[in-house]
């Protein structure tokens, strides 16, 4: 499986910037609202040291990370969902991503004017949910008017989803968001197809000047002040971070982290935020021709977990074979690993574990 996350914000916030910043597909980014007439789809490779410690030791042909993909849709306005800006036109790219990671302008730049006049997070961030409520409730009510029609046949199934979907219908009127609506278990069932966009795991980017990279700054704090503890947080200088993300040299780059102040990017650090929001972790796949992480969800079985390889892996599944990463490490190799004990065979209810090395033995 892969994660897939889209980028949301007001024009002129530095959404692409952070978008080039993370993403192997380089777009291009501008001083003029409205200026981009496509969303702009990218790869990111997700950061994991454990791949490269492996690859010490198994001499592998070529090391294969996890990956993301990345929507950055144009940037939105006040009144996108009547037809002001283009945003709108595109949020239909964003329906079929796993989470949003909306970026808020943190940093003062005279060359770069905001849309609304002033630098002002909180009313930005408020205006991108109001635009993301109406379109939601657009669906929800659409939905409501098909379920009507079906109680007049006598269909009990829709009554009950036209009581569920009335819940969500007047938080998004009281300007909610459909994951903080008030429901009863198995209401959520009757929005799963509707891939609703203020229903999705939101991470926050507050994207600031180059003297805030570490600490943020007043922009920064009204932020965090205003979403509460619970709420993923994340500063990122754009500017500074697209100038790293130019050099080609690694020890360039680490030279300039160190520089900043920074230990790593802030992309990697929002990479592995969107990973634990969404319950995800890697296990790898370990032999000479190449090292792979593999994307699952937390608490899946080996064979379900074999799966996302390849289908026949889940349909032949008979075992795994598990090395557990710091044993790999520590021993050094899989005969050496055996040699100490560490070596599990696992069946079918075995759940994968973060960073387990595993083989899949099968047949179809």
């Amino acid at each position: 499986m892969a994660l897939n996350c889209g980028i949301i914000g007001l024009t002129n916030t530095g959404k692409t910037t952070i978008f080039n910043c993370m993403s192997n597909t380089k777009a291009q980014s501008s001083n003029y609202a409205f200026s981009a007439t496509k969303s702009n789809i990218g790869i990111v490779d997700v950061p994991d040291p454990r791949l490269f410690r492996l690859d010490e030791l198994v001499h592998s042909e070529k090391v294969v990370p996890a990956s993301v993909e990345i929507v950055d849709v144009p940037g939105l306005a006040k009144g996108a969902s009547e037809g002001e800006g283009v945003g709108n036109k595109f949020l239909a790219d964003l329906q079929q991503t796993d989470a949003l990671i909306h970026v808020l302008r943190c940093f003062d730049d005279e060359n770069l004017a905001h849309i609304e006049g002033s630098v002002d997070p909180i009313r930005d961030l408020e205006i991108v949910d109001f635009e993301l409520q109406v379109r939601d409730l657009d669906l929800v009510e659409r939905k409501i008017l098909r379920l009507e029609k079906l109680t007049k046949s006598g269909d009990k199934n829709a009554k009950r989803g036209i009581e569920a979907l009335t819940k969500y219908k007047n938080h998004l009127e009281n300007f909610g968001n459909a994951r903080s609506t008030p429901i009863a278990d198995g209401d959520e069932t009757y929005i799963q197809d509707m891939q609703l966009l203020t229903n999705k795991t939101v991470m926050y980017v507050c994207n600031v000047d180059d003297a805030s990279a570490i600490d943020g700054n007043a922009y920064v704090k009204s932020v965090v002040d205003h979403l509460g503890e619970n709420e993923k947080v994340i500063i990122i200088a754009g500017e500074l971070e697209a100038e790293i993300s130019e050099l080609e040299d690694e020890n360039d780059r680490s030279e300039y982290l160190s520089d900043a102040g920074l230990k790593e990017p802030g992309v990697n650090r929002l990479i592995r935020a969107a990973y634990d929001a969404l319950n995800l972790q890697s296990f790898f796949t370990a032999g000479p021709k190449e090292i792979r992480a593999w994307t699952i969800k937390k608490g899946m079985k080996a064979p379900e977990a074999s799966g996302v390889i390849h289908s026949d892996l889940e349909r032949g599944f008979i075992r795994a074979e598990v090395i557990k990463y710091d044993d790999y490490i520590k021993y050094g190799s899989e005969p050496a690993v055996k040699d100490a004990g560490k070596f599990h065979v696992e069946g079918k209810n075995y759940i994968v574990e973060d960073g387990d090395v595993m083989h899949i033995r099968f047949n179809v």
